[in-house]
């Protein structure tokens, strides 16, 4: 089997990973337990190569994965940023001259009350 389960059925599972890749695009650093991140790591760095294409498929292709959350407000004009652009507009430019490995796990330790190992999945930064 190339996943893991986690626990829940198909369409819980699917709107776990949908929202956890969400919220790694706008915060860039999320902390979740260690299995949940390995598996949001591969889908984000296969969204961040397709962000990397800039085509109008690639786009739809994200934006049928990735919900339309809001990312950052700018304050001059109060344009409003999702997930989506931000990915196509920031990251994809971030990572135009790498060639994979967008994205790191940092290990936290054991979470008080069931001992589930957390880490931290983040984007890496410009190198």
């Amino acid at each position: 089997m190339a996943y893991q389960k986690l626990g829940r059925d198909s369409s819980a599972r699917k709107a776990l990973f949908r929202d956890l890749v969400t919220d790694l695009f706008i915060n860039e650093r999320i902390q979740t337990t260690e299995a949940k991140a390995k598996e949001v790591k591969s889908i984000a760095e296969k969204l961040i190569t397709l962000a990397k294409k800039g085509d109008l498929h690639a786009r739809r292709q994200v934006a049928a994965y990735v919900r339309r959350e809001t990312a950052s407000v700018d304050e001059e004009t109060g344009k409003k940023q999702d997930a989506i652009q931000k990915l196509f507009s920031e990251l994809a430019t971030r990572y135009s001259e790498r060639p994979g490995g967008y994205t790191r796990i940092l290990k936290l330790g054991p979470r008080r009350g069931d001992a589930a190992p957390m880490v931290y999945l983040e984007l890496v930064d410009r190198a």
